[in-house]
């Protein structure tokens, strides 16, 4: 019997098409693989189970009448707790929102409706999405399903773990400093950050104003493909919203990467990583030079303090958003992220500015790297995912934004997918950055490789 929840988004909508199968046989397949198996995760922090039947018979009542909307058109989703949903509480993680149940939908949320997706439900994130262990004091701790003593990464850890262990089929997470891509790196499965202001953060609750970034995740590349197709696109309604043409992404996807040219980040900052990660990273690049692409390795330098400047701008904009929270009602907070927003709270507007001048200087830099590359390779995280137990949560953040921040703080589109597996089995995630509004190239890139490696189709042991 064919296992529903196993299926990739491409795979399940082109059964859905030829009425194979139902959307109401696929949502229900995974509502009860989140019964059974979400205890164990702490995934979800909301489950939709009858929105999502709701919207599941609909689906397949337009299906019978010839309506296809996309084909997303019956597939389940989840989505990261701070994208806003209309009657469906939405959390952010935090104390705060545990009862705020928004009156409209994000507008990203509104455009996968009307690709015809179905919500299963709202996923466990590190509180306010300031943090990368997805360690929640008020939720719990998402729990990675390669080792459910380790963590997921974050801040989109949930959406992270309830992928691996097949809970959804694709979800929508944020990444202000790599909290798409770093759990995507932990747990094995596919994140993508576009360029800055590709898709709408209408109804998402803020982390920065200027770093944060809407983008999805999956367990393949053209699933994720798919879902970006969706929510891409400029919204006048917000400010950070940019009128740039979308691509096709899916037209190109399977032309490969012959003559391409490829820069590894060698240098001391993005080359500082475990010895497992490096040797799966350095398997990658042979991969993509047995595919047609030439490869040069190249010292990016001040990418540490490209990441400092990153966690600067990320921690005061919080301190900023949460200032009378901040003030009268401290306690409410867990502790580390209380801590990173009283330090964001004590940089100087001098000291903001010198972060702002910096981000100017380091963009130019890697557009003129984007100038002689099509793209640019380095790992996602340094390091594979730390045990939960005695984790100093802001330390982690330090070590597993090293590689993602300094991307963030640029705007670049940013694919992590899975590159190996440490000797403790554990996943590896391999990092595509391109020059901005080229996420079709990433993604074409991303895509090559995932058709040339095994490691897409590797699943977390008894899951």
């Amino acid at each position: 019997m064919r296992d529903l929840s196993r299926l990739t988004i491409a795979a399940a909508a082109d059964l859905l098409a030829r009425r194979e199968i139902s959307a109401v046989e696929l949502t229900e397949a995974h509502l009860k693989r989140i019964a059974a198996y979400d205890a164990r995760l702490d995934s979800f922090i909301t489950v939709t189970a009858d929105h999502a039947l709701a919207q599941a018979r609909a689906a397949d009542d337009e299906l019978a009448r010839g309506v296809r909307r996309s084909p997303l058109h019956g597939i389940p989703i989840a989505l990261k707790d701070l994208y806003d949903t209309a009657g469906i509480r939405t959390t952010a993680g935090s104390l705060f929102f545990a009862d705020r149940v928004p009156d409209a939908d994000a507008r990203a949320v509104s455009l996968l409706y009307q690709a015809g997706a179905i919500l299963l439900g709202k996923l466990n994130m590190h509180e306010w999405a300031l943090g990368v262990t997805n360690v929640n004091p008020h939720y719990g701790p998402s729990r990675n399903p390669w080792d459910t003593a380790r963590i997921t990464g974050g801040s989109s850890g949930g959406a992270a773990a309830a992928l691996a262990a097949g809970l959804c089929m694709g979800a929508l997470g944020s990444d202000t400093g790599g909290s798409i891509r770093i759990p995507a790196s932990l747990c094995g499965i596919v994140g993508f950050k576009p360029t800055f202001g590709r898709v709408s953060l209408q109804g998402v609750v803020p982390l920065s104003w200027n770093l944060d970034h809407a983008g999805p995740m999956a367990r393949t590349v053209t699933d994720t493909a798919l879902l970006l197709q969706a929510i891409a696109g400029y919204d006048p309604d917000d400010p950070v919203s940019a009128a740039v043409p979308v691509d096709d992404l899916l037209a190109n996807i399977d032309a490969g990467v012959a003559g391409w040219r490829i820069a590894l980040a060698d240098d001391a900052h993005f080359g500082n990583a475990d010895a497992d990660v490096l040797a799966a990273v350095h398997r990658a690049v042979a991969v993509f030079e047995a595919l047609g692409a030439h490869i040069d390795r190249i010292d990016l330098g001040r990418g540490q303090e490209a990441a400092q400047m990153n966690a600067l701008m990320t921690t005061s904009d919080a301190a900023a958003f949460h200032r009378d929270r901040l003030h009268n009602n401290p306690e409410k907070f867990g502790a580390d992220v209380l801590a990173r927003m009283e330090r964001g709270a004590m940089f100087t507007s001098t000291e903001y500015i010198l972060a702002r001048r910096f981000q100017s200087e380091w963009r130019r830099q890697l557009e003129r790297i984007f100038e002689r590359f099509d793209l640019l390779l380095t790992p996602t995280t340094p390091i594979t995912a730390p045990v939960i137990e005695g984790l100093d949560a802001i330390e982690a953040a330090r070590q597993l934004t090293r590689c993602t921040a300094p991307f963030n703080l640029a705007g670049l589109p940013a694919l992590s997918l899975p590159c190996g597996m440490s000797a403790a089995g554990l996943p590896i995630g391999l990092h595509i950055i391109a020059a901005p509004w080229n996420e079709a190239r990433v993604l074409r890139a991303g895509r090559a490789f995932e058709r040339a490696t095994p490691w897409h189709r590797q699943t977390p042991p008894g899951w």
